[in-house]
């Protein structure tokens, strides 16, 4: 559902998408009740930024175990999705998977993904608000339940799914496993965040994100270069008149733009 469709100015349309392992009950910033499960909030890309995508994710129960490929794997000329994590809540025992504990070949990973055993050859991460995760397309990876999380991604929603606990949606094996990865997960993607640090979290090789606290220095202003998304994750930022709230993202042609006098906590996002 398209709920900002006809919003003027640089505030970014929003979209629900619903998802079997969504919620119903939406938390804050969004705090609404849907009559079927969403799982994601998406912030429509506008012509400043087409190849970027940012949303929110909220499960209630655990994504399938997936994998997205690299540029031109899908296809000549079909993008790839490189795609970051920022945690902003997780109830106690929340867990993502990401990566295997051991390199796995191709023949294992098959056998694994048909009999069941694949989510137990993944490293399954503790999650908790401010843990941060850069995942690089052909990373196989999964999302378990009671997670809130902002995802910042390449604007393509290709996915292949390689197991999904017996749930009657199609699998996509054959293509998986051509662009998986049987690697163990780099220990140098994922960081703990403090949430009242200026942080940069991604830059490059796709797009850049970064964490600011209050108002930011000239020297980061000067530092960015280009159009921007601003997404609030507390506090508000005014673009071109409109202010934008937590639960809402807008675009402006440069952070000098951005008025960030009221932000207390937001997240920028810029091409590469």
């Amino acid at each position: 559902m398209n709920r900002d469709a006809d919003r003027p100015g640089p505030r970014l349309a929003t979209r629900s998408v619903a998802k079997v392992w969504g919620r119903t009950q939406l938390p804050a910033p969004f705090a609404r009740v849907e009559s079927e499960p969403v799982g994601e909030i998406w912030f429509e890309p506008g012509a400043l930024m087409p190849d970027i995508l940012v949303k929110y994710l909220f499960t209630s129960a655990k994504l399938s175990v997936q994998v997205h490929p690299r540029a031109g794997e899908a296809g000549k000329g079909v993008p790839g999705k490189d795609e970051c994590w920022l945690v902003v809540d997780a109830e106690p025992g929340a867990r993502l998977a990401i990566g295997f504990d051991r390199p796995i070949n191709r023949d294992e990973m098959r056998a694994a993904a048909l009999d069941g055993s694949i989510e137990e050859r993944l490293i399954w991460h503790e999650a908790a608000a401010g843990d941060f995760f850069y995942l690089p397309a052909g990373t196989v990876h999964a999302i378990g339940a009671g997670i809130s999380l902002v995802e910042v991604q390449q604007n393509t929603d290709i996915t292949y799914r390689l197991f999904d606990y017996g749930r009657p949606r199609e699998l996509h094996l054959d293509q998986a496993l051509a662009v998986a990865s049987g690697e163990v997960y780099r220990g140098a993607l994922h960081r703990r965040i403090d949430p009242e640090t200026d942080v940069c979290l991604v830059e490059g090789p796709h797009f850049r994100v970064d964490q600011l606290i209050g108002m930011p220095g000239s020297e980061w202003r000067a530092g960015f270069r280009g159009a921007c998304q601003v997404l609030p994750l507390a506090g508000e930022v005014v673009i071109a008149g409109a202010v934008i709230a937590p639960g809402e993202s807008a675009v402006a042609v440069s952070p000098s733009a951005v008025d960030f006098t009221a932000s207390q906590r937001c997240l920028v996002v810029g091409a590469v």
